[in-house]
């Protein structure tokens, strides 16, 4: 693997008054602040960081997803950036303040 973690960023941007809602800009700077931790603490060989389109969970704000272990987080700001750096990619546990559970355990499917 070439990657120990694949961390994408929310970047999708839709109209002010889209109803599902937008992480636009606050995506686009949370990439550049994950961007900035990851060099930071010299992890760019093992982490990498990219600004994604839409993950379709622009309602719970700006989202970020990391694999392999496929670890969702809603509403991150960008002062929540070095915690999950440091928390998650670092030591291996998942902020547990910021998970977004719903997206990680859809329920199971309906029998047919």
């Amino acid at each position: 693997m070439r990657f120990r973690h694949h961390v994408f960023i929310c970047g999708n941007v839709r109209a002010p008054d889209d109803p599902k809602g937008c992480c636009g800009q606050a995506g686009l700077d949370l990439q550049k602040a994950m961007k900035a931790e990851v060099a930071r603490r010299g992890l760019r060989k093992i982490v990498r960081a990219n600004a994604s389109g839409c993950l379709d969970a622009c309602a719970t704000g700006p989202t970020v997803v990391v694999y392999p272990e496929g670890v969702w987080y809603r509403g991150v700001k960008v002062e929540d950036v070095p915690e999950i750096v440091e928390s998650h990619l670092v030591n291996g546990v998942p902020v547990e303040r910021l998970r977004h559970r719903e997206i990680e355990e859809p329920p199971p499917p309906k029998p047919v």
